[in-house]
């Protein structure tokens, strides 16, 4: 008589695996398409093999019928377990699920020593925008001392934060940020010594979708007296620094009639002269004191970009990344200078200016990079865009790239690379951070991974040079890091945190 051992029919169950296995080395080792997309069809393989392997079971697997009762009931408590120990936490930046215990909080309040008769010894460098004073993550301002094993940063403060993408802009001592609490959409300014709050204004609004996340993800803009946000729906307000006080307020997409983008608003506004420039259907400027609009700009799509002040071909211009389209306009005027089409994905990198004239653009989802040079036609008003070069080997999605030296340094997918900014040639790719964000500070790269760890990197064309890391935060950190000072401010969209770093 046979056993039940030589009854089961596990070929198909092999099969099955086997087919599973082979789909997913194909999509991972084929050239073509993107990392989000390899995701994406993993977890798809995944889901169908689950599904045929239990339809085997059912079906063909000639077990017995209490075997299969048992297994199926395992199976569904293996479910049943998961979800009541894990609930889900959003996309990571590759669409990769995220998981987390259900009895996970966020942390509680951390003060570390007082620093504050320290920094009332010396002015910090203001931090008034995004990405910076020069709004390019670039600060020269000091010189970092590399050794975190004997000189490890110290923290200052540690504290929850509501959700939101944004980062900090910091004058004084004062760091305001944009936040989501319930159906309110807040901008709060905290002490940058204490992380004690100041002052909260409250706009009902809300964003949310599962890939997306919830909140906020744009960055205030401080000048003077005045605190310049937009928020994830359209709202702008102009704030009184020192209070948070309304001077005026607009939704800048029901205003223009513009359609807004499907991942959330996250144009940091840009002030120059008189104007806050900001993306609603293309470039828009208000004047800054009053709200009304001072000029509208080429119709487009928005993007996630936010607006740049750059000089190129002799000609101050503001620079706009929109949906499959850059654009250059006279910042006074509104007056389009040039445009340069771009393939249809997720734009959100900030344009990076080279020497000599030259703007490189980029984009994950398969896309890469171009640089192009920007020139004087032989009409004195005319400036030519034309292409350089363009690879495959630089696929940005939404943090910044550092020039330096002759060389590009970025996150390509989530994988930190080095690109021969002469042809685009890749020099290394190595070390995966994940969709985090980088400053560049006196010639050292500092990256805060997308797990909330803080990396510092020597900028080097020959080789992929690691030279210490710090957890600082955890949880999926989006956000921008900000250097005020030797003070580093860090937050995601569950804690934020201060730290001392030593300076040589």
């Amino acid at each position: 008589m046979n056993n039940e051992t030589n009854s089961i029919r596990l070929w198909p169950l092999l099969f099955i695996i086997n087919l599973a296995v082979i789909g997913i080395g194909y999509v991972w080792l084929m050239e073509a398409g993107h990392r989000q997309d390899k995701v994406a069809l993993t977890v798809f393989i995944l889901f169908i093999a689950v599904i045929l392997s239990l339809i085997w079971l059912v079906g063909f697997s000639r077990l017995k019928w209490r075997v299969k009762f048992i297994s199926l009931n395992v199976f569904l408590l293996f479910i049943v377990a998961l979800v009541l120990l894990f609930r889900f936490d959003g996309f990571s930046g590759d669409l990769v699920p995220r998981f987390e215990w259900r009895w996970q909080t966020t942390s509680s309040s951390v003060v570390g020593p007082s620093f504050a008769e320290e920094i009332k010894d010396g002015p910090l460098t203001d931090f008034p925008q995004f990405l910076g004073p020069n709004r390019n993550a670039v600060i020269t301002s000091i010189k970092l001392n590399t050794d975190w094993i004997n000189h490890p940063p110290e923290l200052v403060w540690k504290q929850p934060i509501g959700d939101g993408w944004g980062s900090f802009a910091v004058v004084g001592n004062s760091a305001i940020t944009q936040e989501q609490e319930d159906e309110w959409e807040k901008v709060v300014c905290y002490d940058l010594l204490t992380g004690k709050e100041k002052w909260t204004h409250r706009d009902k609004a809300r964003y949310y979708t599962a890939l997306g996340r919830l909140g906020p993800r744009a960055t205030p803009t401080i000048h003077n007296e005045y605190v310049y946000t937009l928020g994830s729906t359209g709202i702008m307000n102009c704030l009184n620094f020192e209070t948070g006080d309304e001077i005026w307020s607009t939704n800048v997409f029901e205003e223009n009639n513009a359609e807004k983008p499907p991942w959330g608003i996250s144009c940091s506004p840009l002030i120059y002269d008189d104007l806050v420039i900001v993306s609603a259907g293309g470039a828009v400027a208000y004047y800054k004191e009053t709200g009304d609009i001072a000029w509208k700009g080429h119709r487009h799509r928005s993007g996630y970009s936010s607006p740049t002040l750059l000089t190129l071909a002799g000609t101050e211009q503001v620079v706009l990344f929109d949906n499959g389209l850059v654009t250059s306009h006279n910042p006074t005027t509104g007056a389009l200078l040039w445009k340069q089409s771009w393939p249809a994905a997720e734009c959100v990198v900030q344009p990076t200016p080279l020497p000599g004239d030259k703007l490189l653009i980029s984009s994950a989802y398969g896309i890469g990079s171009k640089l192009f040079q920007v020139s004087r036609g032989n009409l004195s008003e005319e400036i030519n865009v034309n292409l350089l070069w363009e690879t495959i080997q630089f696929k940005v999605k939404f943090s910044t790239i550092i020039y330096y030296h002759g060389y590009l340094y970025g996150l390509d997918d989530g994988i930190f690379a080095c690109i021969n900014a002469e042809n685009g040639k890749r020099q290394w790719k190595r070390g995966r951070y994940g969709h985090g964000q980088t400053l560049f500070i006196s010639g050292i790269l500092l990256v805060l991974t997308e797990a909330g760890e803080l990396i510092l990197l020597e900028p080097n064309p020959e080789k992929h040079k690691e030279i210490t890391r710090f957890q600082a935060i955890t949880g999926q950190t989006w956000n921008n890091p900000v250097l005020v000072g030797n003070y580093l401010l860090v937050r995601n969209n569950r804690e934020a945190a201060c730290f001392r770093l030593t300076t040589e």
